[in-house]
């Protein structure tokens, strides 16, 4: 099974110069993927478990970074 896309794409397909409108779910061919660069036109990759990414988008993992801070380095006198 080939990649899913995420997102709608227009694209001209690469031997037959025909201009393609892909859907949110389609499958397109190996030669009509590599003409899509964008990485966010495509869903994410299944995770080794075999699980797609899609459970729990948006949930945190534990790993939360605190913020820096944004203050000004004060220059020596």
């Amino acid at each position: 099974m080939g990649r899913r896309l995420a997102a709608a794409v227009h694209v001209t397909h690469p031997e037959t110069n025909e201009p393609l409108i892909l859907q949110p779910g389609d499958e397109p061919d190996e030669a009509v993927a590599a003409v899509i660069t964008n990485p966010a036109a495509w869903e994410p990759d299944e995770d080794a478990d075999g699980e797609d990414g899609d459970g729990d988008a948006g949930a945190k993992t534990g790993t939360e970074t605190k913020p820096r801070s944004r203050t000004r380095k004060q220059a020596d006198e």
